[in-house]
Formats: structure tokens, C-alpha cells, sequence
């Protein structure tokens, strides 16, 4: 007996000790049993499993028990929810609750002082927007306020975060139990946090998208080399080696940076979960053939205010069709299985979830879809789905208890049951009075029907006639008002809603005369509430096709190769043979197939009558900075590393714009705010590809050099700091960095395990390889001369020198360097350094043996570029052929493409252009424009463009005029991702 007493004393300690934890008591102990049962209800484990009539048996903190048919063992505090609907409690898996986020306003002005090491004190990272130190489990605190908000939604548990730099440090899964912080951190490091945002760091690198992937790409190769060394120590690449074992979540603001974010998990061979901007329907296939999971808002755009026609006519087109089409954009998601959950990130306000949760299922997401991402599927992307997501034994006792199914119109979450503990977000009337009453002692009948929302009450006379009455019920308290037939005399009953079953209604009828009689009404037949099948059915939406890309001008379906034969046109070929007239050029298959008269087109072949027309290689802008998010990395002096790869955006329209100007490759160079800017890339206007398709592929690549007045930032005014500031610093800036790749290269080549890998370095000993060209940016003589007289010291090429408008200065000894030159055919005058500059600048090269080409730099010029060329004959007598060849062939052999593009010859790729006239011709219209055989331009289609855009702008508006809605959310038109452009180049 003494044994069994003290088994049992010992297990009443045991569990008080569990209960108290590490804090004392200040009192009396008071522990209790925390074990319940939720009974009768209909429970949905998952989104795929539901049982009827089920229990569920609690103890402390833990599911002990889910199913049917089970004794209630003693002890358990019972709660009878029959009629009730129990399911998981949502999971938000990129959250701030409870965490004091910092103002983002470290971001330093271009014209400020500049900041290029951390401000912060300690052994960390040299850029403060590299903070893996961050612990969000060191600064999390409960907010009641905040927990309350987030339970009405439905959510028990969130990953919360210190949303703040590009490495954002470790989050932490918390529950939304408002016990004490030590109880509601389930996992303290849940997974590591990134984004291409610098947030509040006070460093002014980066100042670009491509500055931000450049130090984060360079931080994964300093933490290899950190952890292989033993020299330094470095609390922020400590920690960033440690938590890449972590699940790695990377935040995305649009779509072009999913694209972004997976060239970086190939670089690295990891793999992200991306939250995303909810506008990814617009490339699913892209989308899915990242293989990485989602975390998708739900922040559908309001109707803009299009009630008056000339402000609806600036609102884009892609703006409306966002509206239109961001709703269905999880549906998308789930009918290609590509992974994801649901956020309530990005919200203008919370409560909008759950009107835009159900505008989602009305746009075609299942209910079943929509559980799983906000359970189970959360779950398992922080690795937690052995204790979250669904209710089963064993699992933490995190649920919601609903009055009907919970994606019912009118549904109501009465309430959320967190790590065990009860909290009543509404009290459960418990009351469905639908359904056949008899009056006790009336001989009448009453009768329910409607919704439990709108109920529609009649009492029935002993002849059968029913008189309509009025029923009001406020919890379980209920007002009936009728008038008998034939009786002027109003009957008003008041009582109350029974928890007897069968159903009672009890209460007291007032009479006229002031006395009362009692009155009770038994449920004798109860009735199911009637859905509304034909307000369901309305509430699908049509909705208009996705275009390629999504901006005005897209195509319902992405151009292919055609098979064309031109006939009878005047070809350029830029070849031997010259111009040639009344000739056949065949393209197949992407390429140039055949040249010549009478030439025969096999089956399919489409063939186009050239008589009086001109066929020439597609115009190619040697120096062009269209379809780039941001142009420079203006922060330091050298920005190597930097890539204009980075920065691509195929949704500019200047692709389309330029394709109609005949142009089918540009150079998009890095910006001139640096010596030594970033590396540039060479894409062909493939309109409608992603950023990878625009790649030209297989090309030389090249680098973007600067001089002069932008680099020294003498237009930068007061406040500037950065080094150079005078043409002897920039020559230092050269000598320096040259300096630097050397030794760099020469350690590579000793002991490169031991050497840290310097994306800055790389891309200068890739110049001193001559596996990378440069461009340079320049404009008077003495600058040139420098930097010619520095190349020849260091040992380095220099492949162009662009703008370069005293050229003609210097043609002697660019043509003893084999250096080319790309100029403007007649800008001057728009400041200093132009003051030398003339119209005959590219005859005048042309005529020293110079390599000689004219860009554009311009996204508007790059339009009429075949007009710029014929300046050159017009200024300096320049033959026709020579100045079309500086806008094809010259800027093709200054890229060393010109194996491929820049001439009309078999074999070479079928990038043409069809013009009405001579292409030298201020009459020349580019009718047809092909890139590698595919047509992405034609004169006649773009007239049917137009009609089908205000086709689909009208349908639109009209449809945002009936939402009633159409207030102003915002700027009217929005150029689609070109924010913060910054062109610091002429």
C-alpha cells in the first residue's frame, strides 16, 4: 500500500512540475487536469479526411485522441458540439507578429554621403544588409491584440520574422496562444530568411536589383571560404554557414524575381521557398519547372476608378487585367500541382482574407486546395507537419470549431483552440430554428424556413391558412409577431431558445390589456437550410486569357518558326556580293537557307511578295539599355561582379517598339556612374520570352568601362564622397583594380583552396584573359588617350570605345589598337564634354580604318536607328552600304557575332527584316521583323493588335464599373517594372 502511495505521490509531483515549468509561484500551487472532450462533431483531420459524429480528447497540449465511437474516460471536461465543424487551425508561414520591425530608411541618396562599411559594432558582416545574426526568437514577445486579430482569422501558429535586409537571419515558429513566450515558441530557428530588399542597412551598396544578387551571391562563396579558414572570425558568416541547413525562405516583389531567385538556388544547388507576389499565373510553366514551393497572397487589386473615360483610358492594360485575373491565380497553382500555401502577407487589411479567400474558390480554387495550403502544407514547409497541420494523435491540439462548413458564405468561427487552450472568439447561440412547430394549447403551427442567416417565419390558423409573422432572434433570445386572420389585434410573444432537444421556443405573449399567458412551441420536424445552387453557379467568373508578356501588345500564344520565302525583294546582304536586287532569300528552321533567283518553296512554305520591297539582317544596338530594371550599381567605384543578366525585364515595351524599328539584338550595357561597371548582356528581342529567353546564348561576353564627368561625379553635386572625384583618380581607379587581379590571379593559380573567390576580381582577370571585352563609355581625347596609355601598362584590351565624340581625334591610334569605336551619329551640345563633337565623327573613323558603328543609348532612338545610319551619308558622303553595315554587320563583328548575325548569308540565323522601301529611307516602314526565323513583328497583325486591346480594355472596364467598386487604388499607368530606373549614361 506505502509503495502505491508513493507511486501516486510521485506522479502528482511530476505532473505539477510539468505544469509549473521554470517559474516559481507566488502562492498557493494550483495545478488542474487540463484534459477535454469535443464531442459530436463532424471533424475534418485534413482536407481529405472527414468524419462524422467524432470525438476528440485533449490532454494539455496534445490530440490524445480523433475518431468515432469512443468512451469519454474520466476525468475530461466535455464540450457536446453537435452540429459544430472542427478543422485545423491555419498556418501562416511568412508573418511579423510579434516582432518590432525597423523603418526601412537606411537606403542612403546617390548625392549623399556615402557609407561603405557597416555601422555597426561588433565582429559582423562589412554590409549591414547581410544580418544572418538576427534571431527572431530573441525580439518575439506576445501581442494579445495582434494574436486576437490573427485567431478570428482562423491561424493558430505563424512563422514570424525580422523583415529586414537582403539575409534576414533565422525565423521562428510561434502558436498564437496567449499564455508567456516560453510556451508559444515551437521551434525557435524554423527556417533562414532572404529577399533582394537592403532594408533599413545604412550602407549605399547595393543600390540596384543587381547589386543586391551580386553581395548575396558573393555571400555564399565568403561563407565557403570562411568556413574553410581559420584566421577570422566572422559572427555573420558563422551563422550564415549554419543556416543554410535551415529551410530556406526567399521573399519575392514580382514575378521577374522568381526568375532571379532560381537562377541563384541553380548557382548554389540549394532550393527556396518563395513567397510570392501573386502574379504568377502570368508564367506557369516557368513557374513549375522550378520545383520550388510557394507562399502566395492573397492580394487582389482593387477596381480602379474607371468611371470617367479619359481616366479609364491611361489605366494599362496589364493593371486591368491583373484585377481581373490575380483571383484565379491560385487555382492556376493548383491545377499545375505546383506546391504552395496561403499568407496573409501583402494584405491592405486582414479582414480582406476571407472575402478574398472565397473570391479565390469562385475563381476555381477547391475548398479541399484551399485546407491544405493553409494547413498542412505550411506544415511541412517548416518541417513541422509531424506536430501541425492536421489533427491526429500526438499532434499539438491546435484547432477551429465552426457553425457551418468553415468556406460557406456566412460560416463563423466561433472558436480557436491553441496549443490546447480555449479561447471563445463568439459566443455559440446554438441555435438552428429551421424546421415545424406546434403551439402548445394554440392548436396553431409555426413554420421556419429560409436561412439561419434570414429566417421567414408564417403561423398556420386552424384552417390551414398561414398569415406571415416577424421573427427576430438575438442569441438565444427570439421576438414573434403575427397578426391572426380576421383579428386586427397584433400578437407579440418574447422568450427564449431552449437547449432542449427536440428544439423548444418558450416565452410569454403580451396582450393588449397588459396581462400575459405563457407560450411554447415544440420542434416536431426539423429542416436542412437550402443552399443557394443558382448564386453559386453566378459567382463563376470569366475571365480573359494570359498574354505573353503580360503588358499591352503580348500574344495569347507564343510565336514559332516559320518557314518564309521572300521573293523578288531587294536583299542587303553585307556580303561580297553586296545589294542585290530582284532575289529570293529562303529562312527554315531559324536559319538563312538559301540566296538566289527562282528559288522554290517546299510544301507549308509561306512565301511573301518582296517586289519593291527591301530584305536586310536585323539592326543590331550595339549600346542599349531597354529591358533592364535598373541600370547602375552606383555605390562603389568598381561593380564588376555586377550582372545586367540580373536586371532583365522582358515585359518592356520598348522590345516591341524596337522590333518595329527592325532592330533583333541590343547590347544592354551597365550605366556610366562607375569606372568599372558591371557585366553586360547581349539579348536578341524575342518579345514574349522570359529573362533567360532573351539571352542571345553562345556569345563572347563584355563589361561596361566609364570616363569622364559621370564617373568623377561632377553631376552628382555637393555631399558625394565616393572615390574618384577627379580624372587622375579615375585612372588610379584602373591601375588599382588591374593591380589587384593580377595578384588575385597569380594566388588562384598557387593555392586556389585557399584563396576567398572574388566575383569582383573574376570578372577583371576575365578581361586579362581576353574571355571578356570592354565597352567604354567616353568623350574627349585626353580621357581616351588615358585609358589606351593604361591598357598598354597593364596589359589589357580595350574592344570599343562607345559615344567616343572626339573620335576623330584619336582614329590613328584606335585604328593602330585594333580598337572600334560606336557613336552617335549627331548628338552634341547637351553638355561639357560634348562641346567637340561634330557630325562627321563616324566618317571621319570610317575613313582612319576604324571598326565603326552608331547606337542608339537611347530606348527611343534605338526605334529609327536605320535613320541614324543614313546621317552618315548624308554628313560625310558615307556610300549607302557602308552606313546601313554600321548599324548590322560592324556592331555584329565589334561583339564578335558576327558568325551569326549582322549579314544576309546561308546558314547564318534568320534574323531579317522586311521594309515597304529602302531602309536608308525616312519613307521606310519595317513591315515584317524576324528573330531566328520566328516573326515577332508585322505591320498588318499590329492593326489587329490594336483593335483586340480596346476590345479587351472595354470589356474590362465595363466589367469594373459593375463591381461598384472602382475607387482609385493608385497611380493610374504603370511602366510594368521599370520603378527606379535610373539612367545615369549620357
Amino acid at each position: 500500500m506505502k509503495k502505491i502511495l508513493s507511486f501516486l505521490w510521485m506522479l502528482f509531483a511530476l505532473v505539477k512540475l510539468n505544469a509549473q515549468g521554470t517559474f516559481p509561484v507566488n502562492g498557493s500551487h494550483d495545478v488542474r487536469p487540463e484534459k477535454f472532450a469535443i464531442t459530436n462533431a463532424t471533424v475534418f483531420t485534413s482536407a481529405t479526411n472527414k468524419i462524422e459524429k467524432a470525438s476528440l480528447l485533449i490532454d494539455g497540449q496534445e490530440i490524445t485522441y480523433v475518431g468515432k465511437n469512443t468512451t469519454i474516460p474520466k476525468g475530461y471536461v466535455v464540450y457536446d458540439m453537435e452540429g459544430k465543424y472542427i478543422y485545423p487551425s491555419f498556418i501562416d508561414v511568412f508573418n511579423t507578429y510579434g516582432i518590432s520591425q525597423k523603418n526601412p530608411d537606411g537606403a542612403t541618396s546617390r548625392r549623399g554621403t556615402q557609407v561603405f562599411e557597416s555601422t555597426k559594432e561588433g565582429a559582423y558582416n562589412w554590409n549591414e544588409a547581410i544580418r544572418p545574426e538576427t534571431h527572431a526568437y530573441k525580439s518575439f514577445t506576445i501581442d494579445e491584440k495582434e494574436a486576437d486579430a490573427l485567431q478570428k482569422l482562423g491561424f493558430g501558429a505563424v512563422q514570424t520574422f525580422v523583415k529586414d535586409g537582403i539575409v534576414r537571419g533565422a525565423s521562428t515558429l510561434v502558436s498564437l496562444a496567449k499564455t508567456s513566450d516560453n510556451d508559444v515558441i515551437l521551434l525557435p530557428e524554423s527556417a533562414a530568411q532572404y529577399s533582394f530588399d537592403k532594408g533599413s542597412s545604412k550602407n549605399s551598396y547595393p543600390s540596384s536589383i543587381m547589386g543586391s544578387i551580386a553581395l548575396l551571391r558573393q555571400t555564399y562563396y565568403d561563407a565557403d571560404w570562411y568556413a574553410k579558414q581559420d584566421h577570422e572570425y566572422n559572427i555573420s558568416l558563422e551563422e550564415f554557414g549554419r543556416q543554410v541547413d535551415l529551410p530556406q525562405f526567399f521573399e519575392a516583389n514580382r514575378l521577374l524575381d522568381l526568375f532571379r531567385i532560381d537562377r541563384i538556388a541553380k548557382e548554389f544547388n540549394t532550393k527556396y521557398i518563395i513567397k510570392s507576389a501573386g502574379d504568377e499565373y502570368q508564367r506557369l510553366a516557368e513557374v513549375k519547372a522550378m520545383g520550388m514551393p510557394l507562399v502566395v497572397p492573397l492580394n487582389f487589386p482593387e477596381a480602379e476608378d474607371v468611371s470617367d473615360p479619359i481616366e479609364a483610358s491611361s489605366v494599362s492594360l496589364s493593371t486591368l487585367k491583373h484585377w481581373e485575373m490575380a483571383p484565379a491565380n491560385l487555382a492556376f497553382l493548383a491545377k499545375e500541382n505546383i506546391p504552395f500555401s496561403i499568407t496573409i502577407a501583402d494584405l491592405k487589411k486582414q479582414d480582406d482574407f476571407w472575402k478574398n479567400l472565397r473570391k479565390a474558390i469562385a475563381h476555381g480554387l477547391t475548398e479541399e486546395q484551399a485546407l491544405h495550403a493553409l494547413t498542412l502544407a505550411p506544415a511541412k514547409f517548416v518541417q513541422m507537419d509531424h506536430k501541425l497541420g492536421t489533427l491526429e494523435k500526438g499532434k499539438i491540439a491546435n484547432f477551429l470549431i465552426t457553425d457551418k462548413p468553415i468556406f460557406d458564405k456566412g460560416s463563423t468561427i466561433l472558436e480557436n483552440w491553441v496549443q490546447g487552450n480555449r479561447y471563445i472568439l463568439q459566443e455559440s447561440p446554438d441555435v438552428n430554428l429551421l424546421g415545424t412547430y406546434e403551439i402548445t394549447n394554440k392548436g396553431l403551427t409555426l413554420e421556419i424556413e429560409g436561412s439561419t442567416q434570414k429566417y421567414k417565419a408564417s403561423v398556420k390558423t386552424k384552417s390551414e391558412k398561414a398569415v406571415d409573422a416577424q421573427l427576430k432572434v438575438d442569441g438565444r433570445l427570439f421576438t414573434l409577431r403575427y397578426t391572426p386572420e380576421n383579428n386586427k389585434e397584433t400578437v407579440s410573444i418574447q422568450g427564449y431558445i431552449s437547449h432542449d432537444k427536440p428544439k423548444r421556443l418558450i416565452g410569454k405573449t403580451y396582450h393588449k390589456d397588459g396581462t400575459t399567458s405563457d407560450w411554447i412551441a415544440n420542434r416536431v420536424k426539423s429542416v436542412k437550410e437550402k443552399s443557394d445552387t443558382k448564386a453559386k453557379e453566378s459567382e463563376k467568373p470569366e475571365i480573359g486569357k494570359v498574354l505573353y508578356p503580360f503588358v499591352a501588345y503580348g500574344n495569347e500564344q507564343l510565336p514559332e518558326v516559320e518557314d518564309v520565302l521572300f521573293k523578288n525583294v531587294t536583299a542587303w546582304t553585307n556580303e561580297e556580293e553586296g545589294i542585290l536586287e530582284n532575289v529570293d532569300v529562303h529562312i527554315r528552321n531559324g536559319k538563312i537557307h538559301a540566296i538566289g533567283e527562282g528559288l522554290s518553296a517546299r510544301r507549308n512554305t509561306k512565301v511573301i511578295d518582296g517586289t519593291g520591297k527591301h530584305l536586310t539582317p536585323g539592326i543590331i544596338d550595339e549600346h542599349s539599355h531597354i529591358a533592364l530594371q535598373s541600370v547602375n550599381e552606383m555605390a562603389q567605384a568598381v561593380t564588376s561582379e555586377v550582372r545586367m543578366s540580373d536586371a532583365l525585364n522582358p515585359n518592356d515595351i520598348a522590345i516591341y517598339r524596337q522590333l518595329a524599328g527592325g532592330v533583333t539584338t541590343s547590347h544592354l550595357l551597365h550605366g556610366s556612374a562607375n569606372p568599372i561597371g558591371g557585366q553586360s548582356q547581349l539579348i536578341k528581342l524575342r518579345w514574349g520570352s522570359t529573362p533567360e529567353g532573351l539571352h542571345f546564348g553562345g556569345n563572347p561576353e563584355t563589361i561596361k568601362f566609364a570616363l569622364g564627368e559621370n564617373v568623377k561625379q561632377s553631376n552628382w553635386g555637393t555631399g558625394g564622397h565616393r572615390f574618384p572625384q577627379t580624372r587622375m583618380g579615375v585612372e588610379q581607379v584602373f591601375v588599382d583594380a588591374f593591380t589587384r587581379a593580377k595578384e588575385y590571379k597569380e594566388a588562384m593559380a598557387t593555392d586556389k583552396a585557399s584563396v576567398r573567390r572574388d566575383l569582383e576580381l573574376d570578372a577583371i582577370v576575365e578581361i586579362l584573359d581576353e574571355e571578356r571585352h570592354i565597352t567604354c563609355h567616353s568623350y574627349v581625347q585626353s580621357e581616351i588617350n588615358m585609358l589606351m596609355e593604361v591598357a598598354d601598362k597593364m596589359g589589357f584590351k580595350i574592344n570599343t570605345f562607345t559615344h567616343i565624340m572626339e573620335g576623330y581625334k584619336v582614329a590613328d591610334k584606335l585604328a593602330e589598337r585594333g580598337i572600334a569605336a560606336s557613336t552617335f551619329a549627331d548628338w552634341w551640345a547637351y553638355k561639357m564634354e560634348v562641346a567637340d563633337a561634330i557630325p562627321y565623327n563616324a566618317n571621319l573613323l570610317e575613313q582612319q580604318g576604324v571598326l565603326t558603328a552608331i547606337n542608339s543609348d537611347d530606348a527611343e532612338m534605338g526605334r529609327r536607328l536605320n535613320q541614324e545610319a543614313a546621317k552618315a551619308v548624308k554628313y560625310g558622303g558615307t556610300t549607302p552600304e557602308e552606313a546601313f553595315k554600321m548599324v548590322t554587320l560592324n556592331p555584329a563583328i565589334m561583339l564578335r557575332i558576327d558568325d551569326r548575325v549582322g549579314s544576309l548569308k546561308v546558314g547564318k540565323d534568320a534574323d531579317v527584316v522586311l521594309w515597304s522601301d529602302n531602309p536608308l529611307s525616312v519613307y521606310a516602314k519595317t513591315e515584317q521583323t524576324y528573330v531566328d526565323g520566328v516573326k515577332y513583328w508585322d505591320i498588318e497583325e499590329y492593326e489587329a493588335k490594336i483593335k483586340a486591346i480596346e476590345k479587351e480594355r472595354s470589356r474590362i472596364i465595363d466589367k469594373m464599373l459593375d463591381t461598384k467598386s472602382g475607387k482609385p487604388s493608385g497611380p493610374r499607368s504603370k511602366k510594368e517594372e521599370n520603378k527606379g530606373l535610373i539612367s545615369q549614361e549620357i
